[in-house]
């Protein structure tokens, strides 16, 4: 490398970001699956919400499909803590959110499973503000027992999302980009899909279940919705 060289120090809350990835990648057995999902029905739903008044994001609503999945399988929604698996009872949804500084906080959405959408867009719209103004809880930064991390904005399609140690899995969500499917009448057409990719602990979940939660996170993406 020649030239001019820019130091950043790895400190403040940089460097305490550093610590953690590094040691998430150094105590849990990390392992990613990708699929995609139909997003036809998400894109209705949020058209039909729309049209009658309530305004939410694609995020939002991939969260409650996050939500629901969970319910149907509870081995997924938790910790590994001091050698021990510790499953939670309720869904505390944490959310990736980038700041400014190349920053990252990933607060939680305690109790997310009882909320509404529209609840769940509020609550994390406050988090996010919250978080720009460095008023998030310690509770909050370290209390969640499962994480989303969206980068649907953006060119990627499937990454390997980092776990937010000591939590069992983080869902990755990619951009949505039309893909050619096989339609009802034998023709080809195109549907929007999502790119999906879960990682994982497997000292706490196997290859297989961690399958069938994606499938039925993609399951829920691709139903009528509520």
């Amino acid at each position: 490398m020649s030239g001019a060289i820019r130091a950043i120090p790895l400190k403040g809350v940089r460097g305490m970001i550093a610590d953690r990835m590094v040691a998430s990648l150094q105590t849990a057995a990390q392992l990613t699956h990708h699929g995609s999902a139909d997003a036809t029905a998400l894109l209705s739903q949020k058209a039909r919400m729309a049209a009658a008044g309530t305004k939410v994001s694609i995020e939002d609503l991939l969260m409650r499909a996050v939500i629901r999945a969970l319910g149907h399988h509870p081995d997924a929604n938790g910790r590994v803590e001091n050698g021990e698996i510790r499953l939670a009872q309720d869904v505390d949804l944490s959310v990736a959110i980038a700041l400014p500084g190349n920053l990252l906080v990933a607060p939680a959405i305690f109790g997310a499973a009882e909320l509404s959408v529209s609840e769940l867009r509020e609550a994390r719209q406050d988090l996010a503000a919250r978080a720009r103004a460095n008023k998030l809880s310690v509770t909050e930064m370290t209390g969640g027992s499962f994480t989303l991390s969206n980068l649907g904005l953006t060119r990627v399609e499937h990454f390997t999302p980092i776990i937010n140690v000591p939590q069992i899995c983080i869902l990755g969500i990619g951009r949505m980009t039309d893909r050619a499917v096989r339609s009802a009448d034998g023709g080809i057409e195109l549907r929007p899909h999502v790119g999906l990719s879960l990682t994982f602990d497997h000292r706490a979940l196997d290859g297989a279940p961690a399958g069938d939660l994606l499938t039925t996170i993609c399951a829920e993406i691709e139903g009528p919705g509520e």
